[in-house]
């Protein structure tokens, strides 16, 4: 994702290009989709919009930008359809806590969904992009403004009505356009069924917050954890969608990404995309590269399964992936590999220590 406008350099665009499956652009940097795509012709790129709100600071002298981060422009809502944003219990205009200028909307209001469709597909197609990823597609109504509900969306069940009937009555609006749609399903684990009903009218889901969200904060195994967040993946490869996850640690933290990706190599498919970030919204320069990035382990043997409580194996054809998703601080694992591995560091193994929230993955010749 370059969602911080930084400066980037040709060779840059062809380095990434070539490494990403994904990049997701601002609006305004449509001019960088076709030097992405005479380097790859495969890689897929989005825009960002916002589903959820609007930007006040997008507008000047009451004309909105010709290139929004949103679908619907502050100054012409506020003028003209000023119904579609969404009031708290006490009748004001909700803004996000802690983003000033972002202005939420009524993603329930058929007028809302079919006008933010609309511009948001004429703007993609117009700049070249072959997706639209979808942000802040929100389970609890009262995410950005901390015990307060909109006044027309009290509970999370009437929120979450909401999102279903935007999502279903855009799609077919979408897929005319041949623009793929991702949401920012973040925090799905949360709620039962969450994920999959969010994106059966959607190409796909990008979970934000998946496994660790920091060097020391890692998601264990549990009824909202671990196995909930890989569910996210495997259901999604099971009906041909896209899944995006983004882990959070420090560029040098090898213990959460190694955590983060084994558990990732035990679900993930051809659509499937893996990319850590180091703090929330460090959208600028390419996310690091790493090796392993580059390890080939071969056809997946199977399904993961458990090989004790809370310890999990998936072998390949070249190799296999290991994670003990047992809470930090549980006792010390040792798995005896069955045969002779490499492990990250080029060292011959036949058995490897997992801590909890810990993982390997593990190399042979084949």
């Amino acid at each position: 994702m370059h969602l911080n406008s930084t400066a980037v350099t040709d060779a840059q665009l062809a380095t990434e290009a070539k490494r990403r499956a994904y990049i997701v652009l601002n609006a305004w940097e449509g001019a960088l989709i076709s030097k992405l795509k005479a380097a790859n012709p495969s890689v897929q790129v989005f825009v960002y919009k916002d589903l959820s709100s609007t930007r006040s600071y997008a507008c000047h002298n009451g004309v909105d930008d010709a290139q929004l981060p949103t679908g619907i422009g502050y100054c012409d809502a506020s003028r003209n359809h000023p119904e579609w944003f969404l009031l708290s219990p006490a009748g004001q205009r909700l803004q996000y806590s802690g983003y000033s200028g972002h202005w939420q909307m009524d993603i329930g209001n058929v007028a809302y969904q079919n006008a933010w469709a609309d511009a948001v597909i004429s703007a993609s197609k117009a700049s070249g992009f072959d997706g639209v990823l979808m942000d802040n597609a929100l389970f609890s109504c009262a995410t950005y403004h901390d015990n307060v509900c909109p006044a027309r969306y009290p509970t999370d069940a009437s929120i979450q009505t909401a999102y279903k009937a935007m999502f279903a009555n855009t799609r077919a609006k979408f897929t005319s356009a041949g623009l793929k749609t991702v949401a920012n399903l973040a925090n799905a684990r949360l709620y039962a069924g969450g994920w999959n009903a969010y994106t059966t009218n959607l190409d796909g889901g990008f979970d934000e917050w998946w496994l660790t969200f920091s060097d020391t904060n890692r998601l264990p195994e549990y009824s909202e954890g671990w196995s909930r967040q890989l569910a996210e993946i495997s259901a999604n490869e099971a009906r041909g969608k896209i899944t995006w996850v983004q882990p959070h640690f420090s560029d040098s933290a090898q213990a959460p990404f190694r955590y983060a990706l084994a558990s990732f190599l035990m679900v993930s498919g051809p659509r499937s995309a893996f990319s850590p970030v180091a703090r929330t919204d460090g959208y600028g320069d390419p996310p690091q590269w790493r090796s392993e990035y580059t390890w080939r382990l071969g056809a997946p043997s199977g399904s993961y399964r458990a090989i004790a409580t809370n310890l999990f194996r998936r072998d390949f054809a070249c190799g296999m992936v290991l994670v003990n998703a047992n809470p930090a601080g549980a006792a010390t694992s040792t798995v005896p590999l069955g045969g002779t591995y490499t492990d990250e560091a080029g060292r011959t193994v036949t058995s490897v220590r997992l801590a909890g929230t810990s993982g390997s993955i593990l190399r042979r010749s084949c």
